[in-house]
């Protein structure tokens, strides 16, 4: 990475084979959307401080950890620092994963942070795998029952401290109002509808990532009344999880 950290749309070009009908341009440009760096001195030297931390043999160490804990997918990892300032004022970390493939977006952060973050993106891909359903039929109640049993994931692992803030920001009586106005109607609704993006991420009612944590809470309610453990995670229909 050092020789084209500058230009990233260069190390994007050998990502080609990976994404079959996009050229390095698109890429890039939908890797930052995710998270990806821009370069920069400051971005610089977070990819210095991930080699000091030994982060891809970190990495490596976990994905051989939980592929064979969960009989996961053997597939490529991909770790660049995350898209940051020194005026940022928040420290990011992202992920962005598909079944064949998974990208990591981090900052100079602790290692359990960083097994936080694997775990809720390798969650995301033993899942798609093991449901083997294509990403162009995935519902927003897909995506918000991914998004809350991967953090159910991370809870189990990790412990409640690494459970993203996003799900315990909103209160149990916003949850439910927006589930009866905003989501239920629209649970069905393809993942290419820009509608989806605007209700996971909460641009669409001004509550951000209002998904994430509306995910979580159909999780943890359905957690009331069932048992569920780590292997059930990665199999069960998004249908049992869904309020009427």
């Amino acid at each position: 990475m050092d020789d084209n950290f500058y230009s990233p749309e260069k190390i994007c070009k050998q990502l080609k084979s990976d994404f079959r009908g996009w050229n390095e341009n698109e890429i890039y440009y939908n890797l930052v959307k995710k998270g990806m760096y821009r370069p920069s001195g400051f971005t610089k030297k977070i990819l210095d401080q991930l080699k000091k931390q030994s982060i891809w043999e970190i990495v490596e160490s976990l994905e051989k950890k939980y592929r064979k804990l969960w009989n996961g997918p053997d597939i490529p990892i991909f770790i660049f620092p995350t898209n940051q300032t020194l005026f940022s004022g928040t420290i990011n970390k992202n992920g962005f994963t598909f079944p064949d493939k998974l990208f990591l977006f981090l900052p100079d952060i602790e290692e359990k942070e960083v097994e936080a973050l694997f775990v809720h993106e390798y969650h995301h891909a033993c899942r798609m795998n093991k449901l083997n359903k294509p990403l162009e039929e995935y519902t927003l109640l897909d995506s918000l029952i991914m998004e809350g049993l991967a953090e159910q994931a991370v809870l189990l692992q990790c412990g409640r401290e690494y459970v993203s803030k996003w799900n315990y920001t909103y209160s149990e009586n916003e949850l439910n109002k927006y589930w009866e106005k905003s989501f239920l109607p629209n649970l069905n609704i393809k993942i290419s509808n820009r509608k989806h993006d605007d209700l996971l991420y909460g641009k669409g009612v001004g509550k951000p990532l209002l998904g994430y944590a509306m995910g979580y809470y159909l999780v943890e309610h359905y957690k009331k009344s069932n048992s569920i453990s780590i292997q059930e995670t990665l199999t069960l229909p998004a249908e049992a999880f869904k309020r009427t």
